[in-house]
């Protein structure tokens, strides 16, 4: 069975140096960002460099294993991991998890150095937007423990387990698959979907990876209505022994974006009506705890709002179980915004397979935002390439909802771009930068009428 263990605790950092052989910093624990001052008082001059976390892990006090793994579920944006002095791993991308199997370098004592890195430069999204870049190890970092046989760990930082509820009439057909590493023969997948309240309601033991289960008198995930969420429980399963397990919560329902009527969840209308939301306060930076998620989405629950846009990148994990569980409907993004680096290309795929695979299980989540006011500088062909392959990806891997785009207001309703998602939104700022809010109406009675079967949103 695997053991998760957290390690935010007792990490030594240094400012300003690649040097992973310094030790002359300050002791502290996770999550940490070096730009929680300096990046919100408005100088716009904040610290954007490399600087250094070193911790050590004592092998007595993790549990016995054949394999472990490094998890770092927020660097930002750029990092580089030194175990013993060798460096296993970097990654780009400051919003994801990740990790980095260390199995072959822990000693009774092992030394960890990840030096992290938020410096410009033209590969990494993103690089011009109207928030900061804040540097650091700003979400928890967890060892895991797993046997030789497990569920995948090494695919973009997903969970192994991938959940896919289907409804038909009053029943759900719900497709479970699993990926696991160093399957043996004769192991077996023990599967089970239990409801709310922990009862099973439907399992089965296969060798296969995949299975298909009817749910009957299926209770339906309805928004703020009645957010009910199922579990799916997969166990590696070797003669008597459980060798691994992963569970994933979903939930059951339909929704339709029509450009006529708008959301439709369940079959029915549901206006959709929130808010914008960054991962930041004050004096904390982006590294936010449990209790400042808590009360960022109750305070989004009190002003009635009844959707969500995570804007501009990937957000924690636990934000997104409580948008499952308090039944707000999300636009997920990567950070792919505001200036088109043709040297970028690679980055924006690589988030956006990391944002689908890590949260492909949340009912909440129904649109795929490909880019946030990407067209500023105007659309040329390797912008809509770009956009064309996203599209495509995101497609292909996953088939249940919908892409997205935030269009700045000033792009044209004639842009190609605008052709390239299912769904379009609009960053308008009438009455603010410029014009009245009276405005609104008409332009988006005008977009409808110019496009009559593209659904249309308010994005900001």
């Amino acid at each position: 069975m695997r053991t998760i263990i957290n390690v935010n605790e007792n990490w030594l950092f240094i400012k300003d140096t690649t040097d992973i052989t310094r030790r002359d910093g300050e002791t502290l624990s996770l999550p940490h960002t070096w730009n929680a001052t300096d990046g919100q008082d408005g100088g716009n001059d904040y610290f954007r460099g490399s600087c250094l976390y070193v911790k050590t892990l004592d092998k007595a006090e993790l549990p016995k294993a054949d394999r472990y793994y490094l998890e770092i579920r927020g660097a930002n944006s750029s990092a580089q991991v030194y175990v013993g002095g060798e460096k296993l791993a970097s990654h780009d991308g400051g919003y994801s998890t990740w990790r980095v199997d260390i199995t072959a370098q822990v000693q009774d004592k092992t030394e960890i150095a990840i030096v992290v890195d938020n410096a410009p430069n033209d590969r990494v999204y993103p690089q011009m937007a109207d928030f900061t870049f804040y540097g650091g190890l700003y979400r928890d970092v967890n060892i895991i423990a797993v046997n030789d046989t497990h569920f995948d760990l090494d695919y973009y930082g997903g969970t192994g387990i991938k959940v896919t509820p289907e409804v038909k009439d009053k029943d759900a057909l719900v497709e479970v698959e699993v990926f696991t590493t160093n399957l043996q023969n004769g192991d077996k997948i023990r599967y089970k979907l239990c409801d709310k309240e922990g009862k099973v309601v439907a399992q089965a033991i296969s060798e296969d990876k995949k299975q298909i289960f009817t749910i009957e008198n299926v209770r339906l995930w309805n928004g703020r209505k009645d957010p009910y969420l199922y579990t799916a429980n997969a166990e590696i399963v070797r003669g008597e022994k459980t060798i691994d397990n992963v569970s994933a919560r979903f939930g059951c329902r339909t929704f339709k974006i029509d450009p006529n009527n708008g959301f439709i969840l369940n079959g029915e209308e549901y206006p959709l009506r929130g808010v914008s939301r960054h991962q930041d306060r004050l004096g904390v930076g982006n590294a936010l705890t449990k209790a400042h998620h808590e009360e960022d989405i109750n305070l989004i629950m009190e002003v009635g709002a009844t959707t969500i846009r995570l804007a501009h990148y990937q957000h924690d994990q636990y934000f997104y179980d409580l948008c499952d569980e308090k039944g707000l409907v999300i636009w997920a993004e990567i950070p792919y915004i505001s200036k088109h680096m043709p040297t970028g290309r690679e980055n924006t795929i690589s988030q956006m397979k990391e944002l689908i695979t890590q949260n492909y299980n949340h009912p909440s989540i129904v649109v795929w935002g490909l880019s946030n006011e990407i067209s500023i500088g105007g659309s040329d062909e390797d912008l809509l390439e770009n956009h064309r392959i996203l599209n495509d990806l995101v497609h292909e891997m996953d088939k249940t909802r919908k892409t997205t785009i935030a269009a700045v207001s000033m792009c044209k309703m004639d842009d190609p771009y605008l052709q390239i998602p299912d769904v379009v939104s609009y960053n308008h700022y009438f009455g603010w930068y410029g014009g009245d809010t009276s405005m609104n109406g008409p332009w988006f009675d005008k977009f409808h009428e110019t496009h009559p079967t593209i659904p249309i949103g308010c994005s900001e």
